[in-house]
């Protein structure tokens, strides 16, 4: 079939206008990746501005507070053996007390499920690091960090805490107890590595993004209940 010059400039015409649907799809896929980088960065900046001053890695720094609350993790790592934010967050919770920065703990972390207690396990931890059981709370509910700081001050009734976990971590924490009306400030467990730590620390990125998320929509915890007194 011989093609007529009417049919070729017709050709060109259409692969002309596939080039540029192209480019501009392009351009939309680039526009939006900015946009969500933009995001990522400014939520980063804003949680670590609010919280810069509100963390300590010298325990000889922080202020006395009643209590601190320990956010949970499991003390498995994802290759089965220990993990190691869960020990560097048990070993930095018990010198706040063996220096007399904290009178009680609350350890808050995830139950979902009979196999499955973050809380328990960690207070099993403080336990065997001569911390004395009486003095330790659980709470079962500690499904995220926002459930965490806001259960600590509605159910346990403490306004004001330290909190402890990863500097990463405690910037977020800090940050949510400030646009809950809390009083918190952060006690730094050691970190474990980029390398170790490497998907839980961009996990981070997103999650700060999360936390702008919840405050736009009243994110609320999945439970409160009954108020424990602490002493």
């Amino acid at each position: 079939m011989v093609m007529t010059k009417k049919s070729k400039a017709s050709r060109g015409a259409r692969k002309c206008h596939g080039a540029k649907v192209f480019r501009r799809l392009i351009w939309c896929l680039l526009s939006l990746c900015l946009i969500m980088l933009g995001i990522v960065i400014y939520c980063n900046v804003r949680i670590d501005a609010y919280s810069s001053k509100r963390l300590y890695d010298n325990v000889d720094d922080v202020p006395h507070y009643h209590a601190a609350v320990v956010l949970g993790t499991s003390p498995n790592g994802r290759n089965g053996g220990p993990n190691r934010f869960f020990n560097a967050r048990i070993k930095a919770c018990a010198e706040l007390y063996e220096s007399g920065k904290i009178d009680r703990i609350i350890v808050s972390g995830d139950n979902r499920h009979a196999s499955y207690n973050e809380p328990v396990a960690m207070k099993k931890a403080l336990v065997r690091n001569g911390i004395p059981a009486e003095i330790i709370y659980l709470d079962y509910a500690g499904f995220r960090t926002l459930d965490s700081v806001v259960r600590a001050k509605e159910v346990f009734g403490q306004g004001s805490f330290v909190v402890v976990s990863q500097k990463f971590h405690n910037a977020r924490a800090v940050f949510i107890a400030g646009k809950k009306g809390i009083d918190a400030v952060g006690f730094n467990a050691e970190d474990v590595g980029l390398h170790y730590g490497f998907v839980t620390h961009v996990r981070e990125w997103f999650a700060r993004c999360k936390v702008f998320l919840d405050l736009v929509i009243g994110k609320q915890p999945h439970f409160l209940g009954d108020p424990v007194d602490i002493g």
